[in-house]
């Protein structure tokens, strides 16, 4: 073998270095392990460091499928208002005019009523037939839509037997009015701008005067010549006065048609000085009727002590 010459068995053979004049660059990094799909992101690419896990977002429910429990909701809504806070009522009759005109809806307030408020002179009430005041008056037809409608609230009741009047005087009130003259409650006249223009007070059917029960009231129509109301009943076995369980509820604002809509307050006329005179002076009769004895007594004590002495 020539001398200097390698066997191959020894030391590996040299690898060729770069040129003597290379400029070196950086050095190579080295590989990165390939990321098994399992561990790749959300987004697909699995290279980015800092990358959290994406929660996938629950499908929306489409909107018809949730369309049967909205509607269920809004009818025993419906159910619970008109039941227990305030329902609709038409006004078939000309008999409130021109308070109120035939057509009219109006919302009556039944919520006081379960708290124990009793109707006060000068409100609007509705109440149900005491005593077959509405014979012979005809029902309309309805049908089945606007009876469901009606019973859970949306639409007034053709088949409800009610009323519509103003309350005049309360139990324990004293109530009258002649032919010619005003109404008057408590020996008080009242002034009523509300009565039907044209119409007298009560000079069709003048009565009284009459003291209003306990738990009773006296209702008029505002069109006083067009009304069947307690004036008319004075024979029957009411003898003219509503049971205060009979009312509904105050009829507080007229809700439509929108051009016709107002509240329906107390006229000022009940709220006149001098008119609950009678239920004023009671306590006091009561007092005195109390202080007296005890005053008796003890004007005899004193007279008996001098007396001894």
């Amino acid at each position: 073998m020539a001398a200097g010459a390698r066997s191959g068995h020894g030391e590996p053979a040299e690898r060729p270095g770069p040129p003597a004049d290379a400029v070196p660059g950086p050095p190579e990094r080295p590989a990165a392990p390939e990321t098994p799909a399992a561990e790749q992101t959300a987004n697909g690419d699995g290279a980015g460091e800092g990358d959290t896990d994406v929660t996938p977002t629950k499908p929306q429910r489409p909107f018809w499928k949730e369309l049967p429990l909205l509607i269920v909701v809004a009818l025993v809504l419906a159910l619970l208002i008109k039941t227990f806070l305030v329902q609709a009522f038409s006004i078939p009759s000309d008999s409130m005019q021109d308070t109120l005109q035939r057509g009219d809806r109006v919302l009556v307030d039944k919520l006081t009523p379960w708290f124990g408020s009793e109707p006060e002179r000068g409100e609007v009430v509705v109440f149900h037939d005491p005593e077959n005041w509405l014979a012979g008056e005809p029902t309309p037809e309805s049908n089945v839509v606007q009876d469901v409608l009606s019973f859970i609230g949306l639409m007034p009741s053709s088949k409800e037997k009610d009323l519509i009047k103003r309350v005049i005087a309360v139990g324990g009130d004293t109530v009258q009015c002649a032919k010619g003259g005003p109404v008057k409650v408590n020996g008080k006249a009242l002034d009523e701008p509300y009565i039907f223009p044209g119409n007298s007070a009560c000079d069709d059917k003048p009565f009284g005067p009459f003291k209003v029960p306990d738990g009773k009231i006296w209702v008029m129509g505002d069109h006083r010549q067009n009304s069947w109301d307690s004036r008319y009943h004075i024979d029957d076995g009411t003898k003219g006065f509503v049971p205060v369980d009979e009312v509904v509820g105050r009829a507080v604002v007229v809700a439509w048609p929108i051009n016709r809509w107002s509240t329906l307050p107390v006229p000022d006329t009940f709220d006149q000085p001098g008119l609950n005179a009678a239920a004023a002076a009671a306590p006091g009769a009561l007092g005195l009727a109390g202080a007296l004895p005890l005053v008796l007594w003890r004007r005899r004590r004193l007279t008996g002590g001098r007396t001894a002495g």
